[in-house]
């Protein structure tokens, strides 16, 4: 049995290098994009459930709308008839979030005054908490959905790390498999420049390392 030359076990050596190295770093690729999936689903999990309670919120700030603009309507109505009874009764029951609006607008002279607002609705003091509220629930859904598309990209970087990976344990693997020392070196010379510039890519990724 010959001994291998200098050179021969050299490759050999930089071979069974690269199957381990690349081993771990496949692992690690597509552990993190497992990691990255979780990441992405939670994310269109959180957005989903924060636009259905933006539903609820605004159906809530459309049916105090609603009951402004009839008791408002209301109002003028008596208003008009000089029923001030009537339109004291409709006016005690004006919600909390209207009186404001309403006080403005009385204070601009509707009546008299042609260029003032058209109703207390066309106020800036007309605010409704819910319609904030669901404002905001928007905003944090439009949040989840970004991060979620941002964590999807993530996990496809990965994913496609553990494919250059793989590729560079087939080129570590198939170059033992080969006669000539040429070939050898070329072969495993791709391996490693694939599996070094794959490492150096993916070092410039977020890590999620939790569990």
């Amino acid at each position: 049995m010959t001994e291998a030359s200098p050179p021969k076990r050299r490759l050999e050596l930089v071979s069974t290098l690269l199957l381990a190295l690349a081993t771990v770093a496949t692992a690690w690729a597509a552990y993190q994009s497992r990691q990255w999936t979780g990441e992405q689903s939670q994310g269109y999990s959180h957005a989903t459930a924060t636009r259905i309670a933006v539903n609820r919120v605004s159906a809530v700030a459309n049916r105090q709308a609603q009951i402004d603009v009839a008791t408002f309507i209301e109002w003028v109505d008596a208003h008009e008839q000089h029923r001030a009874g009537l339109a004291g009764f409709y006016r005690a029951r004006f919600r909390d979030e209207f009186k404001p609006a309403f006080a403005a607008w009385l204070a601009t002279k509707p009546f008299e005054d042609t260029g003032a607002p058209p109703t207390p609705f066309a106020m800036p003091q007309y605010r409704l908490k819910a319609s904030d509220e669901a404002e905001h629930l928007e905003a944090t859904a439009a949040a989840d959905s970004e991060q979620a598309k941002e964590a999807n990209q993530r996990a496809d970087n990965y994913m496609l790390a553990v494919v250059l990976f793989a590729s560079s344990l087939f080129f570590a693997g198939i170059s033992t498999k080969l006669q000539t020392s040429r070939a050898r070196t070329a072969i495993l010379g791709l391996g490693c420049v694939l599996f070094l510039g794959t490492l150096i890519w993916i070092s410039t990724l977020p890590a999620q390392l939790t569990i």
